[in-house]
């Protein structure tokens, strides 16, 4: 298992049975492949498909059944077809439980920004601008540091906003945080990593839970 399975992992515990859940370019479409099967739940994607089931295998990919990602995908059985338009009346109308999202930058006041960095290549906000307004709850899933080792979570964002004070759990391969009254709260830590070093790798204040619990994701 590695820490993107790690991460998505422990997302797919936060899923309740019935939800209708959006998942997001990256780690979150790795969700799909742990969704517990006494659960019934509905993936959602943008491009115009509830009923998302488990990533296909090398043989059972469909070039016509794709996510809005353009990663191939499976449709469960029952599943529904429909126009990109109406998959986005689904989110603007408040009708997705959950959206799993990936971020460039996390702030600790529940901003959000995933969309652009400056200096590179920008292709559009894309759905996520719809996904963090109109989602119930907005949860996010992504490595604790960037590639180069730069804190992802922080006092402030710096590249450009997405949405401000929608996040409601991030998750890490080291921790979950959850947002409260736009204030940031570590809920679970990673056996893996102390306390201290997880504030060296956090520039973001956060208090402490009292009843903070280890990282589980069996």
């Amino acid at each position: 298992m590695n820490i993107k399975q790690k991460i998505a992992m422990r997302a797919a515990k936060e899923i309740n049975d019935g939800a209708i859940v959006n998942l997001g370019i990256g780690i979150p479409t790795l969700v799909a492949d742990y969704l517990p099967n006494d659960k019934e739940v509905f993936l959602h994607t943008e491009n115009g498909l509830l009923g998302v089931g488990p990533t296909p295998l090398e043989h059972e990919v469909d070039p016509e059944i794709i996510n809005a990602g353009k990663f191939p995908v499976t449709a469960k059985t029952g599943a529904s077809y429909f126009s990109s338009s109406e998959s986005f009346g689904m989110i603007r109308g408040g009708h997705v439980d959950i959206a799993i999202l990936g971020a460039l930058q996390v702030a600790e006041n529940g901003d959000i920004a995933n969309w652009a960095i400056p200096g590179k290549d920008i292709l559009g906000v894309g759905g996520a601008m719809d996904l963090v307004a109109g989602a119930k709850k907005v949860i996010v899933t992504t490595q604790h540091c960037s590639k180069n080792g730069e804190a992802k979570i922080l006092k402030r964002c710096e590249y450009p906003i997405t949405a401000k004070g929608v996040v409601r759990l991030l998750i890490t391969e080291y921790a979950v945080f959850s947002f409260k009254k736009g204030k940031m709260v570590l809920e679970e830590l990673a056996e893996e990593i102390s306390l201290e070093k997880l504030k060296e790798m956090t520039p973001a204040d956060y208090t402490i839970s009292p009843s903070l619990k280890t990282y589980q994701i069996d």
